[in-house]
């Protein structure tokens, strides 16, 4: 069974930073896209950012262009989302992800929460 486990969340200022880290077991990364998704209260599940297989290319949310920016260590198994210039609209619990092609599944971690206030 595929394991994802978030850590690194934590309550931070208005502009203050955070690096989010997702730990995968049971498969290896390195044969999948990786995401990260956030949900904040009251709103849906919103991915956030995706990076390829061989990290060459990545996509972001428009509205953290610019502020986050995901990276993965194939070696480690690890996916990691760097969060510059917080803001309070960023406030959720943010999720590491895949989706499993063979199986026609995405799976999800337990979450971890990222709230930003001062």
């Amino acid at each position: 069974q595929v394991q994802l486990v978030e850590s690194g969340g934590a309550l931070v200022q208005p502009g203050g930073s955070l690096r989010l880290s997702c730990t995968a077991s049971r498969f290896i990364i390195s044969n999948y896209p990786m995401s990260w998704y956030r949900q904040a209260p009251g709103k849906e599940r919103e991915v956030v950012a995706t990076i390829a297989t061989s990290a060459a290319t990545a996509t972001y949310a428009d509205s953290v262009k610019g502020r986050f920016a995901i990276s993965r260590d194939n070696a480690k198994n690890m996916v990691y989302l760097q969060m510059n210039s917080l803001k309070p609209e960023d406030t959720a619990v943010y999720y590491c992800s895949v989706y499993i092609f063979n199986s026609g599944t995405r799976y999800w971690g337990q979450g971890t929460q990222v709230t930003v206030s001062s």
